[in-house]
């Protein structure tokens, strides 16, 4: 299965604040104007830009107080990624996308499996990257409201330390009853989902969904997070 970078590049502008103690904020006055079209029946696009800000501030409180334990016991970060990051993720739909026409075709038990190993798949392979990038600074730009209400697109970029190239990262959001979830996110314009979608596509039509499932349950056991642990959707 292809490696799919961009997942590590959104835990790591997560993290990127460790250094630097703050957020650098540009185009506010966009948040503004979601607000005047904002109403009680609609939700409103700032509490979205509000929740990436919080997930940040918090993983910043926690490497700060943890970096020393987190560094000499790195499959903590497991934990940390699980209950910090994950929870603003909607794991089902992100699943649903991925997964396209297979999706449909999948049981109901395929499809609670396939969940759970495509988070688990998550958490396993970038939690790392957390303590490689504290030095990066987050600038939040002004975000893109949707086609319609309960859609928005969350716009940041990452600062690379020492100057070097921002790196655009868009968090596209819907609200559902549990609130705001992130459902995709874009670095420098490439899609997870959609990075995902072409390399599980490929190796399905040539295996087979339960062969996927099978080697990506065992991928996740060699590394060690034993089941029931990333269990969502």
């Amino acid at each position: 299965m292809a490696r799919a970078r961009p997942l590590a590049l959104l835990l790591a502008c997560l993290g990127a604040l460790a250094a630097w103690g703050g957020w650098v904020l540009a185009g506010w006055g966009g948040a503004a104007a979601l607000a005047e079209v904002a109403t009680a029946s609609r939700p409103d696009p700032r509490e979205a830009e509000q929740l990436v800000q919080g997930t940040a501030e918090r993983l910043l409180q926690i490497l700060r107080r943890r970096e020393a334990e987190l560094r000499e016991h790195p499959e903590r970060l497991y934990e940390l990624v699980r209950e910090e990051v994950l929870p603003h993720f909607d794991f089902r739909r992100i699943a649903r996308w991925v997964l396209g026409k297979h999706w449909r075709r999948a049981t109901p038990e395929q499809r609670r499996r396939f969940v759970t190993e495509f988070r688990r798949l998550l958490v396993r392979t970038y939690a790392r990257s957390l303590l490689d990038y504290t030095e990066a600074r987050l600038e939040l730009l002004t975000s893109r409201p949707g086609s319609r209400p309960g859609r928005v697109t969350v716009r940041t970029r990452i600062l690379p330390p020492g100057g070097g190239e921002p790196v655009p990262v868009d968090y596209l959001m819907r609200h559902g009853k549990e609130g705001w979830k992130v459902v995709d996110v874009r670095i420098g314009g490439v899609s997870l989902v959609a990075n995902y979608r072409a390399s599980f596509a490929s190796q399905i039509a040539s295996q087979g969904l339960e062969r996927l499932l099978a080697e990506l349950a065992e991928r996740n056991r060699r590394a060690g997070q034993a089941p029931g642990e990333g269990d969502g959707g």
